[in-house]
């Protein structure tokens, strides 16, 4: 076809009859199959944060980088630009611009080569959608068929999104966002006019003005972008001079990788989903990363830490920081860390004295003896600096994280129990092979995770009820009936002697609830804290187990908690306490609990007769009150006293005695004598 007929027939689509002449085109090349936007319409899989932050994308099948993007997210002056630039009448034509190609034609003829292009933002997407090597008027003609198909098909709006989503940037890069976060590290919205002008310029000739490879070819083409705007009357002509001593970026920033291993879990749980929204929070997600990959490295070559965050309130996983840096292999960065079995050292330690205070075998103040002692044949545990304190308050032994007192009230309180308990509030714990649960379980002598860890601690803060975690925005909400690591009671008196925990140099007293521990060859280091609003856990080690000579959760792993807790924002706040917790000093307590006695105990056992454990008790009703419950008790030594979530409810020189309840629910219902033997049963009131 020569140049002339071009012209021609391109001169049907103008003047008075264009619009007849677009649908005279749209018929004749009515034969060609439908259009399939399958491929087009791919993008890559986002992670976002609670908020709807980018926390992770993730490369299409085909390695490209493909970002949603929505017309509205966009800084307006950027569309106003792109518009100007390349397609002034896009809100008018249908998809092909007449009066452009005419002019187009007209220079070509007079010109004989090509002056200036014809091609609408929908002649591009087109092109994009339907790629085609070869350059000829069939082709040209197809474009705008398609073109004039696309817009019928999707209107503006969806053209324009296309065209966002599929612009060339370079390299894998497609679409305005992805280009926005590899050439300036910015969502589009926030762009300046410089780097809107230079993502507007790109797409025209994506490898040749690369600004990483071609830096003055890019400032060459977003100059000339910002003065066509200029001249159009799109920007103010002084801001266009201002803008273009900008310099241009010489390379490409890293896509964002916030909280890599929860994204990665996410996609992984879900592959088919194209975007998933998270419980994390991206700006504390980015306040801790560096935090914890500076604590890692300050303790030398091949350590590792995680840290996690949890919403008391909610169960929510605000922050989740699995290794010491992702991409870092000599730190084995892609292995979470949050999610490996490790020895908890002395931090399972709190949860024995829970159970040992609503069983009625202590009080925060009962005095309990710290010396060398023996348990069995050969069980002689020691304390971590080798010294022993002799007689100390169960709060004070707790505080010091000494081991006789809780190794003693791991046998009062019985191994097996003491598993069972851990494991119905959801903990998945590893004893090692062939082994039974035995006392060294009190000092970190099974596995378990940071994360079941973190949980159990926020059962502390929120009165013993385990929280389901939630990791997903739109997850499932936690059902009813949760997991209890204790009663509300016990919980408190666990939180309130963990406040008054030594904190770490420089730090506040009495202001966090916290613990530490160690395992047996300094493998790990931990350091668990809460408050009211949320329980901060956080584990440093090498992930290949090897030990670390100096590695104490106290010195390694408190401060990288304080600092943690820092970042939350707000002072800590203690947890409520229950109208029902006993306060008193050890000379106040009842006889029974001033001295956890080891030796003394009746040669008839002490136990409950009734209630049985496990007990459903309907105890109906008497002028609106719940009847009283008979209690009963066999062996021991009298008195006895009588408890309800481990506070003392009544005093019996009989084996016998009543409580009267306050209402329906789980109690748990414990009885001590007078040399302090005790037994417990847990029962529901209906």
């Amino acid at each position: 076809m020569t140049r002339r007929r071009a012209i021609l027939a391109l001169g049907g689509l103008t003047a008075g009859p264009a619009l007849a002449g677009v649908t005279w085109l749209g018929c004749i090349l009515a034969h060609l199959p439908p259009l399939d936007l399958t491929a087009a319409q791919a993008r890559s899989t986002i992670v976002l944060d609670r908020a709807g932050t980018l926390l992770r994308p993730f490369a299409t099948a085909d390695g490209r980088w493909r970002l949603p993007l929505e017309p509205d997210a966009v800084d307006p002056r950027f569309l106003a630009m792109l518009t100007a630039y390349e397609d002034r009448r896009f809100r008018a034509h249908p998809g092909v611009d007449a009066m452009a190609l005419l002019r187009a034609a007209g220079q070509w003829l007079a010109a004989g080569r090509i002056v200036s292009g014809a091609s609408t933002l929908s002649m591009q997407v087109a092109r994009l959608v339907e790629p085609r090597g070869e350059r000829s008027l069939t082709a040209k003609l197809r474009q705008i068929a398609r073109a004039i198909a696309l817009e019928r098909r999707l209107g503006k709006d969806g053209v324009l999104r296309l065209y966002l989503a599929l612009a060339p940037y370079g390299g894998p890069v497609e679409g305005l966002r992805a280009a926005s976060l590899a050439y300036f590290g910015r969502e589009p919205a926030r762009l300046t006019l410089a780097e809107a002008a230079l993502l507007v310029a790109l797409p025209q000739a994506p490898e040749g003005r690369r600004p990483d490879r071609f830096p003055e070819a890019a400032r060459r083409a977003r100059d000339r972008v910002l003065d066509i705007a200029a001249a159009r009357g799109v920007v103010p002509a002084a801001d266009a001079t201002a803008a273009k001593a900008e310099p241009v970026p010489h390379s490409r920033k890293p896509f964002p990788m916030l909280g890599p291993h929860a994204a990665e879990t996410a996609v992984a749980q879900e592959p088919g989903r194209a975007v998933h929204r998270l419980t994390l929070d991206a700006r504390l997600q980015a306040r801790l990363e560096p935090l914890v990959a500076e604590r890692a490295a300050a303790l030398g070559p091949g350590l590792s830490a995680a840290a996690l965050v949890i919403d008391n309130a909610t169960g929510e996983v605000r922050a989740q920081i699995g290794s010491a840096g992702y991409f870092d292999a000599t730190r084995s960065g892609a292995i979470d860390m949050t999610a490996a079995v490790r020895s908890p050292g002395s931090a399972l330690k709190p949860f024995v004295y829970a159970m040992a205070f609503e069983s009625g075998l202590a009080h925060p103040e009962t005095l309990i003896e710290d010396r060398p002692s023996r348990f069995g044949a050969s069980y002689a545990p020691e304390n971590f600096d080798l010294t022993f304190q002799g007689t100390v308050t169960a709060r004070r032994a707790l505080q010091l994280s000494l081991n006789v007192p809780a190794v003693e009230l791991m046998e009062a309180v019985g191994p097996a129990r003491f598993l069972a308990r851990l494991r119905s509030a959801g903990a998945s714990i590893l004893l090692p092979r062939d082994s039974a649960p035995g006392l060294p379980v009190a000092l970190g002598g099974l596995g378990i995770t940071l994360t079941d860890l973190a949980r159990l601690y926020a059962g502390l803060a929120r009165g013993g009820e385990v929280p389901v975690l939630r990791r997903r925005l739109d997850g499932p909400a936690a059902g009813a009936a949760l997991p209890r690591i204790a009663e509300p009671v016990a919980a408190w008196y666990v939180a309130d002697v963990l406040r008054g925990t030594p904190p770490p140099e420089s730090a506040l007293p009495n202001r966090l609830a916290y613990k530490t521990g160690t395992s047996y060859g300094y493998r790990d280091a931990w350091a668990v804290g809460f408050d009211r609003r949320y329980t901060v856990a956080v584990w440093l080690g090498r992930p290949d187990g090897a030990g670390v000579p100096g590695l104490v959760g106290r010195t390694a792993a408190a401060p990288l908690l304080f600092d943690a807790v820092a970042r939350l924002g707000g002072d800590p706040e203690p947890v409520p306490r229950p109208r029902d917790a006993l306060v008193a000093t050890t000379s106040a307590l009842p006889p029974p609990l001033r001295h956890l006695r080891r030796d003394a105990g009746p040669t008839d056992r002490l136990r409950i007769a009734y209630p049985p454990d496990g007990a459903r008790i309907d105890l109906g009703a008497a002028e609106g009150l719940p009847a009283g419950l008979a209690l009963k008790a066999l062996g021991g030594t009298l008195p006895l006293i009588w408890l309800v979530g481990g506070l003392p409810v009544t005093e019996s020189d009989r084996r016998q005695a009543e409580w009267q309840p306050d209402g329906a629910g789980f109690v748990r219902i414990s009885v001590l004598d007078a040399t302090g033997a005790s037994d417990s049963v847990m029962v529901r009131i209906e």
